[in-house]
């Protein structure tokens, strides 16, 4: 059993640097594998489409049904810590079957986020090319850039990349919330009284409002993919997933109220533009900001797509360790303490179906939307199989907890409801696929895992 406890430190650092990311840098890889400055411009207003005036009470059920998780999450980050924490908790707990499970379901998770989000940052780029050039970058060489980018600077150093991603979200964060500050100032503060009161709201939206809603907050848990890497992993990670699923919480909420409020009396609605916040910044006569905050989730998206390249090739690592794959992927970089095989290939398995689906003429916002509807199942099963095991866990070191239990629970029945919902919600053919993808995609993981079981016993 890889764990860490705060009297011993780490008892194997799987090649990794040990104890080089404080509380913050910690923070900063969840929080950047969500990109919550991309949700204001690209999911809130597809949330908006279907929920209406209810999008801020949707965020409000989404931050509950995420501090659900986050707290099994947080329970189990207390007990140990190592590279692709989630997969481990499971693997540890439940039988080696629902470990297979949340192994491939996380990894695919964090790669079609990834590549979900360079098909945003494609589509980011284009925007503003077009904008202040009149001119479109061609699609291979915006992806390759982004792809590379990410790569590299997750290869380089994890310090690096941390700290970077941190700064990237605090000026992108910073500058929404300085149009969302300015706008009551310009315009007087009233309260919305039609979103309060949810005024045309049909309450049969809002399952597949929720769906859309949870998207932004996927990955709030990465920081557990980091294990020893952080500084006191028993202490920072928890805190740090708690808090992401606060901060981001209060975050959406916000934006979704101010968003729908200042959209009132505009001819175009809030679910078509292509940049809302660049057009409230301009009502409200801080036009410079709306540019900025285009730039911004920009950067952020190619952030994002750094922490999920990160946070798959720890998981890779711990697969590799766990012979669910070949023992390449858990080498690492003496030099630089990183893994160098898994770096590489999680940066390949982002690109290629993200260039595929540009050059076959998807746009960028339909890929984020296409992988990004994808990447919801590999979590929401990832999300479930941890919550179960977290009472087996406790039990097993004799610190059973009714209520621990009854939340465990809890939080399974939602994650359910959720992908019920999913299931339920699709509107299209390309969407109604991607539950078969995804059962396609888990049958071949069991195919494999039992292929080299049966490779290994006859070895033996």
């Amino acid at each position: 059993m890889a764990e860490v406890y705060p009297q011993s430190g780490a008892k194997e650092n799987y090649g990794l640097r040990t104890g080089v990311l404080g509380p913050f840098e910690t923070l900063a890889q969840s929080v950047s594998a969500m990109a919550p400055s991309t949700s204001p411009s690209l999911t809130i207003p597809l949330v908006f489409a279907i929920a209406g005036n209810a999008t801020w009470l949707v965020y409000l059920m989404a931050t509950g049904a995420t501090l659900l998780i986050g707290f099994c999450v947080s329970r189990f980050a207390r007990l140990s810590a190592s590279p692709g924490s989630l997969y481990t908790y499971t693997a540890e707990t439940l039988p080696p079957v629902f470990g297979v499970a949340a192994a491939w379901g996380l990894l695919l998770a964090y790669l079609a986020t990834a590549a979900s989000v360079a098909g945003g940052a494609l589509y980011y780029t284009n925007v503003l090319s077009q904008q202040f050039l009149h001119w479109t970058p061609p699609i291979l060489v915006t992806l390759v850039f982004i792809c590379v980018a990410a790569g590299f600077v997750a290869y380089r150093d994890v310090k690096l990349s941390a700290e970077l991603m941190l700064w990237i979200e605090i000026c992108s964060v910073s500058l929404i919330g300085i149009v969302l500050t300015v706008m009551p100032i310009h315009f007087g503060f009233h309260f919305d009284m039609d979103q309060f009161r949810l005024k045309g709201v049909s309450f049969s939206n809002l399952g597949p409002a929720l769906v859309l809603s949870m998207f932004s907050f996927v990955g709030f848990e990465s920081a557990t993919a980091l294990g020893g890497e952080a500084r006191n992993p028993l202490r920072t990670i928890p805190r740090a997933v708690i808090q992401c699923a606060i901060l981001a919480g209060i975050f959406f909420m916000l934006c979704s109220y101010s968003e729908v409020l200042g959209f009132r009396g505009e001819s175009g609605k809030l679910s078509e533009t292509t940049s809302p916040l660049h057009l409230l910044a301009d009502k409200a006569g801080v036009s410079p900001l709306g540019t900025g905050i285009d730039f911004g989730a920009l950067i952020s998206m190619v952030a994002c797509v750094l922490a999920c390249v990160t946070a798959a090739s720890r998981v890779l690592m711990r697969m590799a360790r766990e012979k669910l794959i070949p023992a390449l992927f858990e080498k690492t970089s003496e030099r630089h303490g990183t893994p160098v095989a898994a770096v590489v290939l999680s940066t390949g398995v982002v690109f290629i179906p993200t260039a595929v689906m540009a050059m076959r003429g998807v746009s960028g916002s339909d890929v984020y939307d296409l992988l990004g509807s994808l990447s919801v199942f590999g979590f929401l099963t990832a999300y479930a199989l941890v919550a179960a095991a977290l009472p087996f866990a406790r039990r097993s070191r004799g610190q059973h907890s009714h209520i621990v239990a009854a939340t465990s629970v809890l939080a399974v029945l939602v994650v359910i409801t959720i992908a019920v919902f999913d299931l339920r919600s699709t509107t299209d053919v390309a969407h109604a696929r991607l539950p078969y993808i995804y059962l396609l995609y888990i049958a071949a993981a069991f195919a494999w895992y039992a292929a080299r079981r049966s490779r290994a016993v006859v070895k033996a």
